[in-house]
């Protein structure tokens, strides 16, 4: 045993002794973060329809997303992929990314748009939107019949034919891994078996696609952005335990990329991060499926780095869509396009893996720092999502439009959108892990179980949690004790304290016979600090609890191409300069509460002071007009070498 192991069995062991709980059958204990796998078997999330959002600012942007899904029509939707087909169409087709010129068209309609509708029907029960999918659905295997072939897309095998042959082809497997994903989230997640009958056959077409094509040529050909195809085909698999789709998803798989991981390199230094990103999520999946432990080995390495050495404060990565810097030195990289929307997605649905397999509060830390402060407050009150990121001070944020647009971030934001609910609760046999803190209920019939979480937060510095059962058992519950907050966290059972609490980035597990009416609240108080962005201490930003604040420096331009974004163009034209950063009064201090005093706790409402200036300081995701600046000028240090 490492000297490490057995300080935390030694701290696990004390933990666990003296305790004075809420009766003499409670027992409980501190899940180590770093403690090992536990050998029962990973955590799983909840089904979707298990849980349900209760009424709270993740319930409002879930209906505001459902309402722009409603909106958008399945004969426009289908246009390309019935001219494709040789099907007549007269509708007015969308534009921008769907438009019948762009070579990603289909990309959001036969994609993006069957995974949101089939989130959004299992994870609130939306019957209208599920019938947009199973409409959509037959449309789609018309399609795939009248071609013939079993190829399905919006577009002709005329860009794939360009991609073997090396002419320009823009990411054409791209658009087949969001068809392709669609189609399977709704079988999985609605239960729809003609869209699985639809997948199996393009999953078929796509592995016959690189018959006769040569090693060194299929290397090239992945160069271009291939989305998550050996996400989808290793998923796939397992839907249908045919080993053939393992084999298709290796296809899909770039030593170049994979081996510097595998030894621990980070070579991501210049390449596109969203188009890397899902590759990784596919390597995850392949040790979930097969148990090959060098794919889980360069998962946990890439997240661990991208996290630690590659993001900013809001918990996303990127400049121009590219990891532009080494790692660690992100300083003079604050741009309007910063983070892009896409890659925080995938990131999170990486953490939920990672998390799987550890346990480690961490990640659920950095899920919860990317859910409420990169992804809450991207969608507007029309269901209109962001693209970039900005993080230089003085810029805005901006929107697609409601039909000219459909970016890749408009796709993954109606799935996320949709899907809230997907990681507030995980299991592992009958124990449950409570990992965000979301008003929201908890069903599992199985083991006739209601677990209602009750809670503001974050203007409520905690949560509550109420049992239902008729049918008491024994069973752990595992809170998660968030890093951010302080050593005065307290959990109380039916209005008992208990004596020990786990240290924060961990998680508290409580073992009793739960009885129907019992409670559970956690008190996590908040406190401000301060984080340098990587490569410059002189550069910070601050938070409170899991919060980035943002300084508000003004109303942003009206409505109009500065606002609402078209097309291909997600930089606006004649953008302005980047306003001056704001600048700590008394430059050298690195006592956050000397330059930002809380205003008021429970409305989130935060002064801060500037050289010459006071500003109104608010949650990042409450920002939704105003020129704001997250990161200030401190004065503390030089650049780091």
């Amino acid at each position: 045993m490492t000297d490490r192991s057995r300080r935390n069995f030694l701290k696990t062991s004390v933990s666990a002794a003296g305790l004075c709980l809420a009766g003499p059958s409670a027992v409980a204990h501190a899940l180590l973060a770093d403690g090992p796998e536990h050998p029962a078997g990973r955590l799983e999330p909840f089904p979707l329809a298990s849980v349900r959002l209760d009424p709270g600012i993740f319930k409002q942007q879930e209906e505001i997303n459902a309402r722009y899904l409603d909106s958008l029509t399945v004969d426009r939707l289908l246009h390309s992929f019935r001219v494709t087909a040789g099907i007549s169409s007269s509708v007015t087709p969308y534009k921008g990314w769907e438009d019948p010129t762009c070579e990603l068209r289909g990309h959001f309609a036969g994609g993006h748009f069957l995974s949101a509708v089939a989130l959004a029907s299992a994870g609130s029960g939306n019957s209208v939107l599920r019938g947009r999918g199973d409409e959509l659905v037959s449309g789609l295997a018309a399609c795939q019949k009248k071609i013939g072939s079993n190829y399905l897309s919006a577009y002709p095998t005329d860009i794939f034919e360009h991609l073997a042959q090396g002419k320009p082809a823009w990411a054409p497997f791209y658009t087949y891994h969001k068809i392709m994903a669609g189609l399977l989230d709704m079988h999985q997640l609605t239960g729809n078996t003609e869209a699985l009958q639809i997948v199996e056959g393009m999953a078929v077409w796509a592995q016959d696609y690189f018959t006769g094509i040569s090693t060194d040529q299929r290397l090239r050909i992945l160069r271009d952005e291939y989305g998550g195809m050996n996400e989808v085909l290793v998923n796939l698999a397992a839907v249908t335990k045919k080993d053939r789709y393992i084999e298709a998803a290796h296809i899909f798989e770039q030593p170049g990329f994979l081996d510097p991981l595998a030894a621990r390199r980070d070579e991501l230094q210049g390449l596109h991060a969203n188009t890397h990103v899902p590759k990784i999520i596919g390597a995850a999946r392949m040790y979930e499926v097969t148990g090959d432990r060098r794919y889980r080995e360069i998962a946990e390495y890439f997240l661990a780095e991208v996290l630690d050495a590659r993001s900013y404060v809001i918990g996303n990565t990127s400049q121009d869509e590219h990891w532009k810097s080494a790692a660690g030195h992100l300083e003079g990289t604050l741009v309007w396009t910063n983070a892009e929307c896409c890659v925080a997605y995938n990131l999170m649905k990486l953490q939920r893996h990672v998390f799987g397999w550890t346990a480690d509060a961490r990640w659920m830390d950095a899920y919860e720092r990317a859910l409420f402060n990169c992804r809450l407050g991207t969608q507007n009150a029309q269901g209109l999502k962001q693209y970039f990121f900005p993080l230089a001070a003085g810029y805005w944020r901006a929107y697609n439009s409601p039909e000219e647009s459909f970016w890749c971030c408009t796709g993954t934001g109606a799935e996320e959108f949709a899907k809230f609910a997907d990681t507030i609760y995980f299991r592992r046999d009958r124990d449950i892990f409570v990992n965000q803190f979301i008003a929201s209920t908890l069903t599992w019939k199985d083991e006739d179980l209601v677990l209602e979480q009750v809670t503001q937060f974050p203007r409520e510095q905690g949560t509550t949690l109420k049992v239902r059962s008729s049918r008491p058992a024994p069973r752990a519950i595992h809170l998660r004790i968030p890093s951010w907050t302080t050593e005065d966290a307290q959990v109380k059972i039916n209005g008992r304290p208990i004596e020990a609490i786990a240290d924060p980035g961990s998680y508290l597990s409580i073992r009793r016979i739960w009885q129907d009416g019992d409670t559970i609240s956690i008190d996590l108080p908040m406190k401000l600090r301060q984080e340098p962005l990587p490569g410059d201490d002189s550069v910070a930003a601050a938070l409170y609890g899991p919060l980035v604040l943002a300084a508000d420096l003004g109303p942003g331009p009206a409505d109009g191409p500065m606002r609402v974004i078209h097309g291909r163009d997600t930089v606006p034209k004649d953008l302005p300069v980047a306003s001056a950063m704001p600048k700590v009064a008394g430059a050298q201090d690195t006592d956050t509460k000397h330059w930002i005093q809380v205003a008021s706790a429970t409305e989130l409402n935060f002064t801060g002071f500037g050289e010459g200036q006071k500003y109104d300081l608010m949650p990042m995701y409450r920002i939704q007009d105003q020129r704001y600046s997250i990161y200030w000028q401190t004065g503390n240090s030089k650049q780091r070498t």
